[in-house]
């Protein structure tokens, strides 16, 4: 588990110290959201690489609401707001590692297989 300290400017510098082809992923710690480093989801550490870019990714203005609404309203009461039923399921469905990393996984064989990397 990676845990990045804290920074209070939009960017921070990280700089990897693992094995070629180890895959990292960065997450907001309070939100879970996540984070993108040298503009890309995913880093795959390489010998030629010592420095990467961690920054926040433009959110959509009602990406940017869902994260709000979850930090202000807890998850038992998401449905007594009176918004769209649709929105309900999409503040239901957090932010979640699992799922990204699987999603990552995925398309990252079919790039694999496909031959574009």
């Amino acid at each position: 588990r990676l845990r990045v300290p804290p920074s209070s400017s939009p960017s921070t510098r990280f700089a990897p110290s693992s094995p070629p082809g180890h895959l990292w992923l960065f997450r907001d710690a309070g939100t879970n959201d996540g984070l993108l480093v040298n503009q890309q989801e995913l880093f795959i550490a390489a010998p030629n690489v010592n420095k990467a870019d961690i920054t926040l990714p433009v959110f959509t203005l009602k990406e940017r609401c869902l994260q709000v609404v979850r930090s202000l309203v807890k998850p038992m009461d998401y449905r007594k707001l009176d918004i769209v039923r649709s929105l309900y399921e999409e503040l239901e469905d957090h932010p979640d590692i699992r799922k990204d990393l699987q999603r990552l996984s995925l398309e990252r064989s079919e790039t694999l297989r496909n031959g574009i990397l």
